[in-house]
């Protein structure tokens, strides 16, 4: 939930005016909308870039998952690794998006260690995978983004080292 959602679900739970606490976290996060979004749309622009950069150092580093036998061994488990890291990349936007990790738990680490387990692939494959993300994608932007953006990633990258 936005700033401005929990902000007002507070107050009304409470059956209150928002404080002034309340009201300026809401100017806060207004006032950084401007570099979130900015923030979302290079990350968005350049998806495949980062997404194949993060794979390219992956594999790099663990020539073992591709090799025969490995976890992306193959076109369609190696476009099924990509698919995953695409879709962890758009979740870290939306956190930065939304100003909070609440999204990446619950979409994206929740059920992570159960669903991995089931399909073989090593957390530890992933944890690297993700570290490779976030540097193939904080090159892209300015020091005060690359800033904003790295505690989405970081999140990420200790929720999963967490499952392994």
């Amino acid at each position: 939930m936005s700033v401005v959602l929990d902000v007002i679900a507070s107050a009304d739970d409470n059956l209150r005016y928002p404080s002034s606490g309340e009201l300026r976290s809401i100017v806060d996060y207004l006032s950084g909308g401007a570099q979130r979004v900015r923030i979302a749309r290079i990350l968005t622009d350049n998806e495949k870039k980062i997404v194949d950069q993060a794979a390219k150092q992956l594999f790099g580093r663990r020539p073992d998952y591709v090799a025969p036998g490995g976890n992306a061994f193959g076109q369609k488990q190696r476009a099924q690794c990509l698919r995953d890291y695409s879709w962890y990349l758009r979740l870290v936007t939306y956190g930065i998006l939304d100003c909070s990790t609440s999204y990446i738990e619950t979409t994206g680490l929740v059920g992570a260690r159960e669903m991995y387990d089931s399909l073989q692939v090593p957390l530890e494959g992933m944890v690297l995978a993700m570290r490779s993300m976030k540097e193939a994608a904080i090159v892209l932007l300015s020091p005060a983004d690359a800033q904003e953006a790295a505690p989405y990633f970081d999140y990420l990258i200790q929720g999963m080292e967490s499952l392994s």
